[in-house]
């Protein structure tokens, strides 16, 4: 059982705090043009394992480029995959590749990014690597935001992600479907 989400990376740090006299603005300084990539990413939610490849854009292309990638690392049985209704995950095309790649997608409510437990991996990797410093190359953020959440423990992924929470709101279906003796 996976779970799937993407997130921007921006050359430009996002400002999350920063000190200046009262009453006198904070040069920031930014240089050359603000790149972006589009890490894609799922989260195994009984193992904590972390699955995740960069790309330039966040298109239908793209994501069935990480369905292949996921196949590849995941290469035995069936994959039931947990995404949100973005336009690359409902392309024609991309829920074609999941049949043929035996990866089973599963929804999430519309305009619930809530319920998605990668949205707190994201903002650690943000928090802890992109904010309030600029690297000279967007290539080298990426390879550091990934190298970042990959060197997480899986027990730390998954707690990041709330996965042991009590009110974890996947945890009825893990315990029936996945966790319990056969």
């Amino acid at each position: 059982m996976l779970v799937e989400d993407e997130t921007d990376l921006l050359l430009y740090p996002p400002l999350r705090s920063c000190w200046s006299l009262r009453g006198h603005a904070k040069r920031v300084l930014l240089s050359g043009r603000n790149d972006r990539r589009v890490i894609f990413g799922a989260l195994d939610l009984l193992t904590g394992r972390r699955i995740l490849l960069p790309r330039e854009h966040q298109r239908g292309a793209d994501f069935c480029q990480f369905l292949r990638w996921i196949r590849r690392q995941e290469p035995d049985g069936l994959i039931s995959l947990l995404v949100d209704e973005d336009a690359s995950h409902t392309a024609a095309a991309s829920q074609q590749l999941a049949v043929d790649l035996e990866i089973r997608l599963l929804w999430l409510p519309v305009r619930c990014p809530h319920l998605n437990p990668m949205e707190p991996l994201w903002g650690l990797g943000k928090q802890v690597v992109c904010a309030n410093r600029q690297e000279p190359r967007i290539d080298l953020l990426a390879r550091q935001f990934i190298d970042f959440l990959l060197h997480l423990s899986d027990e730390e992924a998954l707690r990041t992600a709330g996965v042991y929470s009590e009110r974890f709101w996947l945890r009825f279906i893990l315990s029936k479907y996945f966790c319990e003796p056969a």
